[in-house]
């Protein structure tokens, strides 16, 4: 065990130095840190996976999807149920939680997308929020995909409300929903060079006018070391 992560201050546990799992909180190493997370070390890695019992309704809701050949684990964390989902099965995962009369996850609530650069291999990771109004209960869904084959199947066919919420995902992430009927940026500008969201875009760099004022890019603004 490390000494105390922040000496001089009393109750703060001892956190392991090792492994190390992320330092700082962007990807870019070219610019000053003006976000205040510059020295940030997370040694904690995820939890991967959960064992039964899961609790509450979530083991009723994976029994009676009863795909496991399509789920890659199952992570219950913080009063939470997240299905890790294999790219290929989405679609099928998705119709049944929407169709079978006992689970009825008539709703999905977003596609949020988020960028692990060290996960070799699954880089990507597309997020659903999935809700039954039938059952007042919620799952979330989750897919990965490698930034060398950034392709998930689009569930706009199975909840068309994920149409803007996809556009928006590749937009930010680039990641390419296949069979989305029209996937377009829909906030960047249609020329803009990269996905901004992404953990190894470039910080900085551009200013912004607004209301007659010049903004100047993040890496000249103050620093907060």
């Amino acid at each position: 065990m490390s000494e105390n992560n922040l000496p001089g201050v009393p109750g703060v546990p001892d956190v392991p130095e090792a492994p190390v799992a992320r330092r700082g909180m962007f990807g870019a190493q070219d610019s000053g840190d003006t976000s205040g997370f510059g020295g940030l070390v997370v040694r904690r890695a995820p939890r991967l996976s959960s064992p039964r019992p899961y609790g509450e309704y979530f083991d009723e809701v994976v029994d009676t999807l009863g795909m496991d050949d399509a789920i890659e684990r199952v992570v219950v964390d913080r009063g939470e149920l997240t299905l890790h989902v294999k790219r290929e099965r989405l679609v099928e995962v998705a119709r049944k939680l929407r169709d079978d009369p006992a689970l009825r996850f008539e709703l999905c609530l977003g596609v949020s997308g988020v960028h692990y650069p060290d996960l070799a291999g699954e880089e990507l990771h597309a997020v659903y929020h999935l809700c039954s109004i039938t059952h007042n209960r919620r799952v979330r869904l989750e897919v990965s995909c490698p930034d060398a084959d950034p392709h998930i199947p689009s569930l706009v066919g199975v909840y068309p409300t994920n149409n803007w919420h996809e556009r928006e995902t590749y937009d930010f992430f680039g990641i390419v929903f296949d069979g989305h009927p029209a996937l377009t940026r829909i906030m960047m500008p249609d020329d803009w060079d990269g996905h901004p969201q992404r953990k190894d875009y470039p910080l900085g760099g551009i200013p912004v006018e607004y209301r007659g004022a010049e903004i100047p890019p993040p890496d000249q603004r103050r620093s907060y070391a």
